[in-house]
């Protein structure tokens, strides 16, 4: 274990005490005031608005933080499944302006990123052996569900924070009635589309054309 006394990252912008690096297998882990970095004490003056993320620090690799804990950078949107994966979630659903984006794709779930253009809708869709979890980040617009594509009579007007649940095999649309785009995810249960799946438009996802990782 090294015991050598270097500032840490907090540190480094705010100049208030020098912290132990501990070294692991897994990375380095910082000390503030011989405290480990996630105490209750250390978490309080992170929040410090003159707190800058340091890129250089040694986080592991293998879970993203980065995107998690960059708050003045835009996030990288990509398909980051099956990883483990953490995220601001309304940052990125309002960060995404292609039709649809796949953030995450496991093996028995899917979540989605969706922009609908004002005027614009979803399209009517149906889904038989998968549910659907959708959640409004930004806009409004009206939820439709039906038994069948000419009968959707469930019709419920959605804003920011709402959720719609689909049930497998109901007909179902979200058109934009607000008067810019409107910002959702959707979580699919088990996935819909191919992993990495990116699709810029409404047309180009309806044509079966997309722009993918794999």
């Amino acid at each position: 274990m090294d015991n050598h006394y270097n500032p840490c990252s907090y540190c480094q912008y705010a100049a208030r005490c020098n912290s132990k690096d501990m070294a692991s297998a897994y990375g380095t882990y910082h000390y503030y005031y011989n405290q480990p970095m996630y105490t209750p004490d250390f978490t309080r003056q992170f929040a410090d608005e003159n707190f800058t993320y340091n890129d250089e620090v040694d986080y592991d690799s293998r879970f993203d933080i980065s995107q998690s804990v960059s708050y003045n950078n835009p996030i990288i949107l990509k398909d980051y499944g099956p990883q483990p994966y953490v995220v601001d979630i309304d940052k990125a659903t309002k960060q995404n302006n292609n039709y649809r984006t796949t953030l995450w794709t496991g093996n028995h779930l899917q979540l989605t990123l969706m922009s609908i253009k004002v005027g614009g809708d979803i399209g009517v869709e149906v889904h038989p052996v998968i549910d659907q979890f959708i959640r409004i980040e930004e806009g409004q617009g009206i939820a439709q569900m039906g038994t069948s594509k000419n009968n959707l009579n469930f019709q419920r007007n959605v804003y920011d924070g709402f959720v719609i649940f689909v049930p497998a095999g109901t007909w179902h649309n979200v058109v934009n009635t607000g008067n810019k785009p409107l910002k959702l995810y959707s979580i699919y249960a088990p996935p819909q589309h191919p992993h990495g799946t990116v699709h810029a438009t409404k047309e180009i996802a309806h044509t079966g054309s997309m722009s993918s990782e794999r």
